[in-house]
């Protein structure tokens, strides 16, 4: 595969995997809490800068992957959420990037073989695959960056 893909778990505490032209993947979780005395659009202009800054370190991004989540547990998750998935979308058009939003089941359903796995049952996955995720935002980004390995054409 010669592509690079970015996979992301969307969210206040995002979480990100990357597939490198070399075949070497790394991820993490970014956070992007509004800060003390920060206005309500901050967190997405830091979102825009750190997407920026994973592009220029990874020289190019082929395709983006993100977790597409159709229920929220509050108000406030389903606004945040799509502040992110808007920036995000805004941003690949701008970078000329394809990007594919993933049913959440799909990613659960491919990792563990449930589509209702648990938080803790997609670490124990991520870990079978020789991760060791921090959370499971981290955890929930590598299963869909190996989704998109194993069944796109990317």
């Amino acid at each position: 595969m010669n592509t690079t893909i970015l996979a992301l778990d969307l969210g206040t505490t995002t979480g990100w995997a990357l597939h490198h032209l070399d075949g070497s993947i790394i991820s993490g979780t970014e956070c992007f809490k509004p800060q003390r005395f920060e206005g309500g659009g901050m967190r997405f202009l830091r979102f825009k800068r750190w997407l920026n800054e994973l592009l220029s370190a990874s020289r190019s991004i082929n395709a983006v992957y993100f977790e597409e989540v159709r229920r929220h547990a509050g108000v406030d998750a389903a606004h945040a959420y799509g502040g992110f998935m808007g920036h995000l979308t805004a941003w690949c058009e701008h970078q000329n990037i394809p990007y594919q939003g993933v049913p959440v089941g799909t990613i659960k359903k491919h990792a563990t073989g449930k589509g209702n796995a648990s938080k803790d049952e997609m670490i124990v996955a991520a870990r079978s695959r020789g991760h060791d995720p921090k959370d499971d935002n981290e955890a929930d980004a590598l299963a869909l960056l190996h989704w998109a390995i194993e069944t796109q054409e990317v």
